[in-house]
């Protein structure tokens, strides 16, 4: 058997039964007491309420999953992609041409393929539980805005990166990656104005005592924005959130009209001074250059598998000549899985040590340390977060730190 397919389905197949192992531990981790510090935040109702969430959402994630990686290691052997190629082929001599078919093909199927089990978590499993705010039509307004982005901005890149690998040589890897680097610098820079609006409504935060605190601590910190918005979240959800968006003149602060709804001033200045935590411990920029010297690496490692012909006929595509690189580019992510989980790990591990020093600074920098503990534990109730989690699933999954550790470290601060 092609020893690139035997790797791929061994591969999918190892992921899947990791992916079920950690999410049985963590609901057999589950615990029907409170924790000491959500006495009098949680009723035993809601308590009991968040730990049926956690085990629905985890069932509904593991059969999709299962569902998901059934299908397409069955597209895989029955030959999808090659029909999708060969159908590719049949429109275009032109490689470029013909990659922008095969993934566009590609993009509809899987969108179509996943629709269901979007719809169900959004309108049923989001819903049953007091989350959902999506309309059907905002739902399918979305999807067609994401895939019109997709389109625009995708699919110059892919005809790019094709062009690049077709006659570059061996510079190709070095020429795709500076260009994509390149790309992304611009739109983090370019987004906060001209893209997250697509999506969501960005008003001026309103003059008041809400907006004049955040303006103080700002100014005493020497912290420059933009602009200070307020976001209809509740257009789509109850969960709430905050964050920083941009660089230079275009950065700008943005809270979700949930959050100002559900907390206090005090509060909002201690979640904000996270965020400016983040911008002052140069975390973004750290977390930038990770990514970017593992985008360099990744093309490296492209660039020594896309010419292999046992690559492509692990997929089925043995006569094609030249070899359809577009397909290539599909296929080398299945071999790239495993360090990208990797590389997951390591990323996750350091961004939980950062949500911690954003903690630390928050504290610090607005004497908020209660406040911010206040607006956690509140946060935490009401997006019914799993407040013990399995520590093998915050490793492999978890970006930030559970919130009984953030709360652990925050009473030391206060302490000290």
């Amino acid at each position: 058997m092609n020893p690139y397919l035997v790797f791929i389905l061994a591969v999918l197949l190892l992921n899947s039964a990791w992916d079920l192992l950690v999410n049985l531990l963590n609901l057999k981790q589950l615990d029907p007491n409170i924790p000491d510090e959500f006495q009098g935040y949680y009723d035993n109702e809601k308590y009991t309420k968040s730990q049926n969430y956690l085990r629905d959402s985890t069932r509904f994630g593991l059969v999709s999953t299962l569902i998901k990686t059934s299908v397409l290691i069955l597209f895989i052997l029955l030959g999808g992609f090659r029909i999708l190629q060969e159908t590719a082929a049949s429109f275009s001599d032109q490689l470029i041409v013909q990659g922008l078919i095969f993934a566009g093909l590609l993009m509809l199927l899987s969108t179509l393929f996943g629709l269901p089990f979007s719809i169900y978590d959004t309108f049923v499993l989001e819903a049953r539980y007091g989350f959902n705010k999506t309309t059907p039509a905002t739902f399918v307004v979305d999807m067609i805005k994401s895939l019109g982005l997709t389109l625009l901005l995708g699919a110059p890149v892919f005809a790019a990166l094709l062009a690049f690998f077709q006659f570059a040589g061996g510079n190709a890897w070095w020429i795709s990656w500076v260009t994509v680097t390149a790309i992304q610098l611009l739109l983090l820079y370019l987004a906060p104005v001209y893209i997250l609006p697509i999506f969501n409504k960005f008003e001026p935060l309103e003059e008041g005592e809400l907006r004049s605190a955040i303006e103080a601590y700002a100014v005493k910190e020497g912290f420059e924005v933009s602009g200070l918005f307020s976001i209809d979240g509740s257009k789509r959800s109850t969960r709430a959130n905050a964050y920083f968006t941009g660089f230079g003149k275009m950065r700008r602060i943005a809270l979700f009209d949930t959050l100002i709804e559900k907390h206090s001033v005090d509060q909002l200045v201690a979640v904000l001074a996270h965020e400016v935590g983040h911008a002052k411990c140069k975390h973004i920029h750290k977390q930038l250059a990770v990514a970017l010297l593992s985008s360099g690496f990744m093309f490296f490692l492209l660039s020594l598998f896309l010419s292999q012909p046992g690559l492509y006929e692990a997929f089925g595509i043995t006569t094609a000549e030249p070899l359809p690189l577009y397909a290539g580019l599909v296929f080398f992510g299945f071999l790239y899985s495993p360090i990208s989980s990797l590389l997951g790990f390591l990323t996750n591990f350091l961004s939980r040590k950062f949500e911690f020093e954003a903690d630390a600074f928050a504290a610090h920098s607005s004497g908020k340390a209660g406040d911010l503990i206040e607006a956690l534990k509140l946060l935490s109730v009401d997006n019914l977060s799993n407040l013990r989690p399995h520590r093998w699933l915050v490793a492999f999954e978890y970006s930030h730190p559970p919130v009984l550790q953030r709360i652990e470290a925050l009473r030391k601060l206060e302490k000290a």
